[in-house]
């Protein structure tokens, strides 16, 4: 049996050539991602990895979360849609898993999460779920058209007769502008947005080494009314985050953008779009992700509590205090994110 070794990917020359063989790995698997991670909020990546003849053949991520709010614990991974578990089969997967809850043991985690991995805890109760929307990229534009619903094709229409310019684009100016969005976003949502020191990070770790992107929708004036990062890894594209001015969704700008970035991505090679997860009961945000013919799945999400030794049939999550961050001004709401987000990983 192949031995287990605890990488970290920072520090690991070639990981990501690593990742490619193995198919079943992701961009949340990258050391890019993990490098946003680890240098954001500081936590500490322990990549539970099985290497056969230079061969990736199993792998459970974790970034071990040391907060005094909420424990010490480990999570596979932060901020992350999903990241399933790789390996050969179900015998291999439990001497990870019990390798990774060996190292919690000993140093103290209160729990694991795992965000993913349902082929390998069939007989477990999720103690969370998720839809996800992913997009089959068609050989041709007017193919990939064509798979999407009515509606949509009439909201990418309305945008295109209208004065909007869409840009893509590599530059920390783009990404500048995508955070002012985003605060104004997560306000109207209630919800902090992450810290700038964080967009910093992606822009340096991936954006800027050509595996993301930034799309942004302007008016013929130059406002930035809407925008979108995204990241990609091995011909897949996940859409990561998004962002627009509730003035101006009339004009549906989100809809340009997200097809302006299918279009950039497809002319790329990509073979995959995925929307993200989407919680069961956002059914606006489910019915336009259905609208881009995508295909409907499920992510489970898995608790484990260390110190008793049982999967957490429905970890507490942790409340928006909506009244409060959609009233805050933005400098405060940003100087809350700055605060918070390490926390809650």
């Amino acid at each position: 049996m192949t031995s287990i070794q605890i990488i970290d990917p920072t520090k690991h020359k070639g990981w990501d050539t690593l990742l490619l063989t193995n198919e079943n790995t992701t961009f949340f698997h990258t050391s890019g991602w993990c490098r946003v991670l680890a240098e954001s909020y500081g936590y500490k990546p322990l990549y539970f990895t099985q290497i056969d003849n230079g061969k990736l053949t199993g792998l459970i991520a974790v970034m071990e979360v040391n907060s005094f709010l909420t424990g010490k614990r480990g999570v596979s991974l932060p901020f992350t849609d999903q990241c399933d578990p790789i390996a050969r089969d179900q015998d291999s997967f439990k001497l990870l898993f019990d390798e990774v809850v060996r190292y919690g043991t000993t140093t103290g985690w209160k729990g694991l999460e795992i965000r993913g991995g349902k082929r390998y805890f069939s007989v477990r109760i999720p103690s969370d779920s998720f839809n996800t929307h992913i997009l089959d990229i068609a050989h041709s534009e007017t193919s990939t058209l064509s798979l999407f619903r009515d509606s949509t094709r009439r909201n990418i229409n309305k945008a295109q007769k209208t004065e909007l310019v869409v840009t893509t684009s590599h530059s920390m100016a783009a990404v500048q502008k995508f955070c002012r969005l985003n605060a104004l976003t997560r306000r109207d949502h209630g919800l902090p947005p992450q810290p700038i020191s964080f967009f910093r990070k992606f822009h340096t770790h991936i954006i800027s080494k050509d595996k993301g992107l930034v799309v942004l929708a302007k008016t013929g004036s130059g406002d930035c009314i809407a925008g979108a990062v995204f990241s990609s890894f091995n011909s897949q594209v996940i859409f990561k985050y998004g962002a627009s001015d509730k003035n101006y969704h009339h004009l549906r700008p989100n809809n340009l953008v997200m097809w302006e970035a299918i279009k950039a991505y497809s002319e790329n090679g990509a073979k995959t779009f995925d929307f993200g997860r989407t919680e069961l009961n956002h059914k606006g945000l489910m019915q336009f992700k259905r609208g881009w013919g995508t295909r409907e799945g499920q992510i489970h999400y898995y608790h484990y509590d260390i110190p008793n030794h049982y999967f957490v049939k429905k970890y507490p999550k942790i409340k928006s205090s909506y009244f409060i961050f959609n009233k805050m001004p933005i400098p405060m709401l940003k100087l809350a994110g700055r605060i918070l987000y390490k926390h809650i990983g």
